[in-house]
């Protein structure tokens, strides 16, 4: 499952460079598939969503920091456990629930993200 970031952020920053996907973003900011990725040109995810990774993507909050569950590994296959949540003064990078994936899944993207 995709991690999120409640409006309970204080907009520190902290999360942001811990990230090894860069799925997190500052509120306002665009975003990219092949950020922080080997992702380039036309992609099929593994959702099955067809993208451009070079594509500027809308943000997904204006106001504080934002998690893009498709890069979202859960750190798996780099950490042992989300580097957000770990960092984060105010605990508000949880679990999102309407982003569950299983173990294998989230491996799956990593080497999808990274083309291991």
């Amino acid at each position: 499952m995709a991690i999120i970031i409640t409006d309970e952020c204080i907009n520190c920053g902290a999360c942001e460079p811990e990230c090894p996907n860069t799925a997190i973003y500052e509120g306002a900011d665009d975003w990219k598939y092949a950020d922080g990725t080997e992702l380039q040109g036309n992609v099929v995810l593994p959702n099955g969503k067809k993208e451009n990774a070079d594509t500027d993507q809308e943000p997904i909050s204006d106001e504080i920091y934002y998690i893009v569950a498709d890069k979202c590994t859960e750190c798996k296959g780099f950490h042992e456990e989300p580097q957000c949540a770990a960092v984060c003064p105010v605990d508000c990078c949880v679990p999102d629930d309407d982003n569950v994936e299983t173990e294998a899944e989230l491996l799956a993207k990593k080497r999808f993200l990274h083309n291991e």
